[in-house]
Order: structure tokens, then C-alpha cells, then sequence
């Protein structure tokens, strides 16, 4: 599970499904769903999207790049799919965060915990 778990993370931005992830756990595809939710708390797909959502957040708070060019970087490819997914983890659109975030000298470990998205209910 955590050789997935560290792919998932790695490669957040490239197309991942469960049938890949389960290969590289070594596991079927069925078993791998089951026992990464019994052991991380959340579906593989719910993972990767926080863990894209994380990644466009620091985008949106450290660049001026569009929000178009950060959703295709962490690996959405649709803008819309990026809006919905964005606002269920977070509560609020790409350009309403932006607006309200403010980058500061705090260290990153620090602005990383303080604004990770909660894991809550999968809405897969």
C-alpha cells in the first residue's frame, strides 16, 4: 500500500487508475480499494484529488499563473472537473482562494498544515 501511496504522491499530476496502483501493490485491483480505504481512510481516487487540490492551492497562492495552466499541471484535464473538485475539497473556486490568500513569510511545513484540505466524506 505504500509503495502506491508514495506513486500516488510522486505522481499526482500524471493518469493513475486502480488497476495500475493495485500492479505496484502487488494486489488485485478490488483488494487494493478495499484495504487502501481500511488503511488511509479514503478511496485512491479521493487521495489523488486532495493531492492534486494541495498542489494547485500552493500554485494559486505562489504564482500568477492562470488557473487553467494549474489545473492542467496537476493533472485534470477539464477546467470544470478542476472548479467542482476544487470547491468540494476547499469550499470555495480556484479564483476565490486566490483572491483570499495571502502568501507570507511563514515557513511552508507551517502554510502547508494550516491549509491542507480536510480528507471529510468521499464524494466519488
Amino acid at each position: 500500500m505504500l509503495r502506491a501511496w508514495d506513486l500516488m504522491d510522486r505522481s499526482y499530476a500524471q493518469p493513475l487508475d486502480v488497476p495500475a496502483l493495485a500492479r505496484v501493490a502487488h494486489v488485485s485491483p478490488a483488494h487494493f480499494a478495499r484495504t487502501f480505504h481500511a488503511t488511509f481512510g479514503e478511496t485512491p481516487h479521493r487521495y489523488l484529488q486532495r493531492r492534486r487540490i494541495e498542489r494547485a492551492m500552493f500554485l494559486l497562492r505562489e504564482s500568477d499563473r492562470s488557473v487553467t495552466d494549474i489545473c492542467f499541471e496537476v493533472g485534470f484535464s477539464s477546467t470544470g472537473t478542476f472548479s467542482r473538485t476544487f470547491r468540494g475539497i476547499v469550499g470555495r473556486s480556484p479564483r476565490e482562494y486566490r483572491k483570499q490568500a495571502v502568501a507570507s513569510d511563514v515557513p511552508t511545513c507551517f502554510t502547508m498544515a494550516w491549509m491542507r484540505p480536510a480528507a471529510g466524506p468521499a464524494a466519488d
